[in-house]
């Protein structure tokens, strides 16, 4: 299963990584990598707990790229 990760530094320097599919799936790392290990971890435990409580997984976000002329 692949789903899309956003991932951002805040101001203070922590990389925040949230899966949108996943609402209120969040975490985040001291680096890039961490942040990415740790929203693997969240998001397994995310759909574990769907499971358990025997609800559907939402549907995937469809993204569109788009240009624009400046």
């Amino acid at each position: 299963m692949k789903l899309r990760t956003l991932i951002h530094q805040d101001e203070d320097g922590i990389y925040i990584a949230e899966c949108p599919t996943l609402p209120g799936c969040v975490s985040q790392g001291q680096t890039r990598q961490e942040a990415i290990t740790n929203i693997k971890e969240a998001v397994e435990g995310y759909l574990e707990s769907l499971a358990k409580h025997r609800e559907p997984i939402p549907p995937s976000i469809d993204e569109e790229v788009i240009d624009i002329a400046i």
